[in-house]
């Protein structure tokens, strides 16, 4: 019947459409981002950090990354708590993605120190042997301007003080970038909130294992600690790795736990049977040394 007067029928589903737009879209936006959704803990970007998150979407880097965990028992258990709006009342644009050819850096922020940071910006795969992110070492080159950044402040209505803009002076895009990655995710305490906890007794299932079968776990350490603490257990960013001064039981949980305060990340999605393997590599290069 109603398709026998178009201009009726136009009318009704103009109304039905902007009925549902309505629903779907502007209550949202009024219902987010009010006083109940914010979070006190979150606090706006300074000056340092703007530009790097200005300089992270000038390059690109949300086309790989996306920047918030989605609340699924896999995505809290390898990136941490999972995303609250309140955390994103500063984000102008939102930078939520939804394309992982990277890993998710929702939750980076003091994950590693800064040093592992600018290493891996200048040489990504230094870090992550077998990821295809491109280098940026020529940030480090790109001094930035207070000024612009100043103006930038203004614009979003951020809080800044003088000494905060002047002590950008000889600060590079660099320095930015990495201030900003450590940003990411810290507005709430969720690390020690979502602390991994061991279930069951542990019990090394490689105990007696032999050399040359603990041997063929070296590929597992290069994948995952070498960057921070040397192909050959010798210290780096982190410190030199001695096998003999910790039971295995111990040196599992460090591993499986991390120990977040000193920047060492844990590696309980690995899964604890390749972290008993690596506990078992450490130990038996720690003794090949006493030999």
């Amino acid at each position: 019947m109603w398709e026998k007067k178009p201009i009726l029928f136009m009318l009704m589903a103009t109304g039905a459409i902007l009925v549902g737009t309505l629903i779907t879209m502007v209550l949202p936006f009024a219902w987010v981002n009010t006083e109940a959704d914010r979070i006190e803990t979150v606090s706006p970007y300074t000056a340092l950090q703007q530009e790097g998150r200005d300089i992270y979407i000038r390059e690109g880097c949300n086309n790989c990354h996306t920047q918030t965990v989605r609340p699924l028992v896999a995505e809290v258990l390898r990136y941490g708590d999972y995303s609250k709006s309140g955390e994103f009342v500063y984000d102008r644009p939102f930078l939520w993605g939804s394309k992982r050819t990277g890993p998710d850096l929702a939750r980076i922020g003091g994950k590693y120190p800064d040093e592992w940071h600018y290493k891996h910006m200048a040489s990504p795969r230094s870090m992550v042997p077998r990821t295809n992110m491109p280098a940026y070492a020529w940030l480090a080159d790109n001094k930035l301007d207070p000024q612009e950044i100043r103006h930038k402040m203004d614009v979003l209505g951020f809080p800044y003080t003088e000494e905060e803009i002047q002590g950008l002076a000889g600060k590079t895009e660099m320095d930015a970038i990495v201030a900003y990655m450590q940003k990411l995710g810290t507005g709430i305490p969720w690390q020690k909130a979502s602390t991994t906890t061991i279930v069951g007794e542990l019990k090394n299932p490689y105990a007696g294992a032999e050399r040359a079968t603990v041997e063929h776990w070296k590929r597992l350490y290069e994948d995952n600690c070498a960057a921070c603490h040397g192909k050959n257990m010798e210290g780096d960013i982190g410190p030199e790795l001695d096998g003999s001064a910790y039971e295995e039981n111990e040196l599992f949980e460090i591993i499986y736990k991390g120990i977040p305060d000193n920047g060492m990340p844990a590696f309980s999605s690995l899964g604890a049977d390749k972290d008993w393997k690596l506990v078992n590599f450490i130990k038996y290069h720690a003794q090949g040394e006493d030999h």
